[in-house]
């Protein structure tokens, strides 16, 4: 009884998700990981890539140990992986099966594929939100990227860059990054304080749509601009050859933070 209300209450929420339920999301998973942790599998499978203690690899390819020369051909073709997000729903129709059947160890994997389903699309509807050009700089969707460890919601990341033909660049990354986060909080903890070398203004804080933020120049890699969101998430711009502070903050300007903020679940 108690695997089909936990399994129900995951299923009820995944399917009709909402991106402000976010620490909700976060009880659910560590939950199910619990009930999985709990128990063993019963049907182990046999562990990949092992040795069986007759054959010594080497770097020629061969399994012969030998040194033998392989005329391979060079791959030259070939469109690469497809971009598929785990099926939400299917990976939770799987959970409850693999449960039910007391086979845990892969109940506890469709719950983690389901959640990683989840923050794939909370990631790619916070890459759509963004804007398509930024004062003349062109997106290059080519680029874009939504990754996600898929565990503890402190993986995704989501970016997009903009650029034009005279070599002008704005990134945009928008994470749960814990380093960054530490980073970022330890700059703002000084309040008041700037950093100067040679004379020359490091860093500083300042406020961005009514965030505090902190902004970094670097003549190697030009302007950083980074805003914390909320306990985990930040966004951060990296602006090369921008020619002052005030053109970043003209283009951190064309992004609805507010918006991305509440997709994201942060408080």
């Amino acid at each position: 009884m108690k695997s089909k209300i936990l399994l129900a209450t995951i299923a009820a929420f995944l399917v009709a998700f909402s991106a402000n339920s976010q620490g909700l999301v976060g009880k659910l998973k560590q939950k199910a990981a619990q009930a999985a942790e709990n128990a063993l599998d019963k049907k182990t499978g046999t562990k990949t890539g092992t040795n069986d203690g007759n054959q010594t690899p080497d770097n020629t390819g061969n399994n012969g140990g030998t040194n033998a020369q392989t005329n391979n051909p060079s791959n030259r073709t070939g469109g690469g992986l497809i971009s598929t997000p785990p099926d939400v729903k299917q990976n939770l129709s799987d959970a409850e099966t693999a449960y039910k059947a007391g086979s845990y160890g892969e109940a506890r994997y469709a719950v983690q594929q389901a959640m990683l389903g989840v923050e794939l699309e909370i990631g790619q509807k916070v890459l759509k939100s963004l804007p398509e050009s930024v004062n003349g700089l062109k997106k290059q969707e080519q680029n874009d990227q939504v990754t996600s460890t898929g565990y503890g919601w402190a993986g995704l990341t989501i970016q997009r860059e903009y650029i034009n033909d005279e070599e002008k660049l704005f990134r945009t990354t928008i994470a749960n990054n814990a380093a960054w986060m530490s980073s970022v909080n330890m700059y703002l903890a000084n309040s008041g304080y700037a950093q100067q070398t040679n004379g020359q203004q490091n860093w500083k804080q300042i406020k961005v749509k009514g965030y505090r933020a902190v902004i970094e120049f670097n003549e190697g890699s030009g302007y950083k601009l980074s805003v914390p969101l909320g306990q985990s998430s930040l966004i951060v711009w990296d602006a090369v050859n921008f020619a002052t502070e005030q053109e970043v903050m003209a283009a951190a300007d064309a992004f609805d933070i507010d918006g991305i903020k509440k997709m994201l679940g942060e408080q």
